[in-house]
């Protein structure tokens, strides 16, 4: 049984493997956040209805906890956290239809959950520069002992891989299984499995997102 799963569409650009599916499906994940944004702040009423009672309900629900977590200031990096949740959402569950061959989730591909990852990571260290400075920055490292320092600077480089692992085995494995599924048991089986992933793929852009909220928390405090 030949699983497309996991296979991309490779081509050389200036002298790099690009693959060009993750490619196309992250431009499609990125106009269907637009179109969603979009949809749902145009002609906004005081009783909402529809994907902007939806949407409302999904922001709302994470501005709570944005708040709660990153404390007053966390207007600085609210709307990178929204961004991040949407692409990440959209994207995860794009490769729940069932053609594995035509629309993959661009998140069953290491590239671009690293690529989120390294954004957050990047993130972190700049709104940390920002409110703190460099000095204070820097010697966080060495808190609360200066023999911690090496450690200190390791977790800021396993931060990022096991974001990026995370979502990508979890997403990957997930579509493996549905593909397999449909294979073997085309009624019945996949649709349950289906209703699953979805929820899958919620909680795993909630996670993500939570994670990158809580690396923030720290950058956000002046002391």
């Amino acid at each position: 049984m030949e699983l497309h799963t996991g296979h991309h569409l490779i081509y050389q650009l200036f002298g790099m493997n690009v693959n060009m599916d993750t490619l196309y499906m992250t431009w499609l994940t990125a106009a269907i956040v637009i179109i969603i944004t979009l949809a749902a702040t145009r002609g906004r009423s005081l009783v909402p209805s529809g994907i902007q009672n939806a949407v409302e309900i999904v922001v709302e629900a994470l501005l709570a906890q944005f708040k709660e977590t990153l404390g007053p200031k966390w207007g600085q990096v609210v709307s990178v956290l929204l961004t991040m949740f949407l692409f990440i959402l959209v994207g995860n569950e794009l490769g729940l239809l069932p053609s594995p061959h035509i629309l993959t989730s661009p998140t069953n591909d290491l590239n671009t959950t690293l690529g989120l990852a390294l954004v957050s990571s990047f993130m972190v260290h700049f709104v940390a520069l920002r409110n703190q400075g460099l000095k204070k920055h820097i010697k966080h490292y060495f808190q609360p002992f200066a023999v911690f320092f090496v450690i200190n600077l390791l977790e800021e480089f396993t931060k990022p891989i096991t974001l990026a692992f995370r979502l990508f085995g979890n997403i990957l494995a997930g579509e493996i299984l549905m593909e397999v599924l449909y294979k073997l048991v085309p009624v019945g089986v996949p649709i349950i499995w289906l209703i699953f992933s979805l929820v899958i793929g919620l909680i795993q852009a909630f996670i993500f997102t939570i994670l990158t909220t809580s690396y923030l928390a720290d950058s956000l405090r002046e002391e």
